[in-house]
C-alpha cells in the first residue's frame, strides 16, 4: 500500500510538472505569436523563464493584450462627431501653422482630433489655484457638468468637490461623473452612493469585480477631464486628492493643469462622451452639449486621446513627430521616464542634431521601482547631449512639453510604456506663441529649483545602484 501511495504521488508530481511547464511554454508561445514590440516580448520571456510562477501571475493580470476591436460603431461615432465637425468646418479662414501642419494632420487622421481656433488658456501650477478655479466654474454651471478623474479621494478635497456637485444637481444641473475603478479602489462605496442619491450619474470605468481573476486591472483610465456647459474645460495632471495641494512631508507636489475656454472644449466633450458611452452604453449627441462658441483667444488647440484598444499609439506617435520637428528647443517635464524606443531615439536624434533638449524629472518620486527604471535611461540621453535636471523642491508630477516658442502640450500622459500603451490618456496640444512662452516660463522657473545632472558624475554612481536600475529596466515595458 505504501508503495502504491508513493507511486501515485510520483504520478501526480509528474502530471503537475507537465501542466506547470506546459503552461509556461504555452504562455511564452502566446507572447511570441502576439507580435509585440520585441523589447516587451523579451521582457515577458525572461520573467516567465526565470520567475515562472510570478511570471504566470503577472502575465495573467498585466500581460494579456486587449482585443483590437471598436468599442463604438463607425455609424454611432459619426453621430457623436457630427456637431464638432460642423463647428470645425464653420471656422472662417482657418489655416494651420505651417511648421506643425503634418503633426495636426497626423492627429486628425489617427485620432479624429479636430484643430480649433480661438481658445483662451489659463495655466495652473499648484493645486490650490486649480481647485479654486474649478469650484468657481462648477458653481457657474447652468446646464451640465461632465467630470472624469483617475483618482477621486474620500478626503477633504474629494468631499468638497462632491458637495459642490450635489449642490448643482439639486439646482437641476445635469451632472455625470466617471472615475477609474482601480484608481479609486480604496474609496468606500458610500462616497459615490451619496452622489447617486442626489441625482448625479456616477459610473466606474472598467469595473474590476474580481481583481484576482481579471486582466482589466492593467488597462486604466488615467484621464482628468472636466467640461462645464460645453464651454469651459479642464485637463492636465491633477486628480482630486489632498496630496495634490499639500504634497508630502518631504516636499511640495508640483503639477500642471490648464483651463480651456473656447471651441477646443468640443474635443474634451467628445472624449468624455465616448468614455460615457463606454461605461453606460448611452450615446449623447444633442447639440446642447456642443453650443456655438465665439472666439475667446488666440490659441489653436487639439484634444488628443490615446488608448490600448485602437491600432495606433496616437500621443506617442505625435510626440515622436513633435520632437523630430523641433528646430531650436524641446523641453520635457515628466514624473516617470521609461521611454519607448521611438521616443528615446527621437530625443537622442534631436539632441545630436543641435536641438536644445531638456528633460526634467523629480529627484524623489512616489514610486521607487519606477524611479529606478527612469534613472537607467539617463546615461543614454545625456550621452547624446540631452540636458537632465532633477527637481529638488518635492515631487514633480507635471506632464508638460514645450518647443520652439510655438508648440506646447499638457495632459495626463507620462513618458513611459504604461501611458503610451496601456492607459486611456488625454493631452491638449496647443499651437500659439503666447501659450508656449507662458509654459516655457513655467519650465524655466522650475529649472531654477533643480540641480543639473552631468554625465561625468552620473556614470560614477555605485555599481550596486547601477545594477538595481538595470534590473528594473528589463521590466520597464511591463511597469
Amino acid at each position: 500500500m505504501a508503495d502504491l501511495n508513493l507511486f501515485a504521488g510520483e504520478i501526480a508530481g509528474v502530471i503537475f510538472k507537465l501542466i506547470y511547464f506546459g503552461a509556461i511554454i504555452g504562455t511564452i508561445t502566446v507572447v511570441i505569436l502576439d507580435n509585440r514590440n520585441p523589447v516587451k516580448t523579451m521582457a515577458w520571456i525572461l520573467i516567465l523563464m526565470f520567475l515562472p510562477l510570478v511570471g504566470l501571475v503577472f502575465y495573467f493580470f498585466f500581460g494579456r493584450s486587449t482585443r483590437r476591436e471598436r468599442i463604438i460603431s463607425k455609424k454611432t461615432y459619426n453621430r457623436l462627431m457630427k456637431k464638432p465637425i460642423a463647428e470645425y468646418l464653420a471656422q472662417e479662414n482657418s489655416s494651420y501653422p505651417q511648421m506643425y501642419a503634418r503633426l495636426i494632420e497626423l492627429f486628425k487622421e489617427t485620432n479624429q482630433a479636430l484643430p480649433f481656433e480661438g481658445n483662451r488658456m489659463e495655466i495652473f501650477t499648484e493645486g490650490y489655484a486649480k481647485l479654486q478655479a474649478l469650484i468657481q466654474q462648477l458653481y457657474r454651471a447652468k446646464h451640465h457638468i461632465h467630470m472624469e478623474y483617475y483618482i477621486i479621494e474620500d478626503d477633504a478635497v474629494g468631499r468638497l468637490i462632491r458637495d459642490v456637485l450635489i449642490d448643482k444637481a439639486r439646482e437641476g444641473v445635469e451632472v455625470r461623473v466617471v472615475y477609474d475603478d482601480v484608481g479609486c479602489w480604496h474609496v468606500p462605496g458610500s462616497f459615490f452612493e451619496e452622489m447617486k442619491n442626489a441625482g448625479i450619474e456616477v459610473r466606474a470605468f472598467l469595473k474590476v469585480r474580481f481583481p484576482l481573476f481579471t486582466s482589466k486591472v492593467n488597462y486604466r483610465n488615467h484621464r482628468k477631464i472636466v467640461v462645464i456647459d460645453g464651454r469651459i474645460g479642464f485637463v492636465g495632471g491633477m486628480n482630486l486628492a489632498e496630496r495634490y495641494l499639500r504634497g508630502f512631508a518631504w516636499g511640495e507636489w508640483r503639477d500642471t493643469h490648464i483651463m480651456i475656454e473656447g471651441k477646443a472644449v468640443h474635443g474634451l466633450q467628445t472624449a468624455f462622451l465616448l468614455d460615457w458611452y463606454f461605461v453606460d452604453s448611452t450615446l449623447i449627441t444633442s447639440s446642447r452639449y456642443f453650443p456655438r462658441i465665439e472666439s475667446c483667444g488666440d490659441s489653436m488647440a487639439q484634444i488628443v486621446t490615446s488608448d490600448p484598444i485602437g491600432p495606433w499609439k496616437e500621443i506617442m506617435q505625435g510626440l515622436v513627430m513633435a520632437i523630430s520637428q523641433a528646430q531650436k528647443y524641446f523641453y520635457i517635464q515628466t514624473p516617470y521616464f521609461l521611454p519607448t524606443e521611438p521616443i528615446l531615439a527621437a530625443l537622442q536624434t534631436a539632441a545630436l542634431s543641435g536641438v536644445d533638449v531638456r528633460l526634467m524629472l523629480p529627484a524623489q518620486a512616489d514610486n521607487r521601482i519606477t524611479h529606478l527604471g527612469s534613472f537607467s535611461y539617463l546615461k543614454d540621453v545625456m550621452s547624446a547631449g540631452v540636458k537632465v535636471y532633477f527637481y529638488r523642491r518635492g515631487f514633480l508630477h507635471s506632464k508638460l512639453m514645450v518647443a520652439d516658442d510655438y508648440l506646447a502640450t499638457v495632459g495626463s500622459t507620462n513618458v513611459d510604456f504604461r501611458s503610451f500603451e496601456h492607459n486611456f490618456e488625454v493631452n491638449a496640444f496647443v499651437y500659439d506663441t503666447q501659450a508656449a512662452l507662458a509654459m516655457k516660463e513655467v519650465f524655466l522657473n522650475d529649472q531654477r529649483k533643480c540641480s543639473q545632472v552631468f554625465l561625468k558624475n552620473w556614470i560614477k554612481r555605485p555599481l550596486k545602484q547601477r545594477a538595481a536600475e538595470s534590473v528594473v529596466r528589463l521590466l520597464a515595458p511591463l511597469l
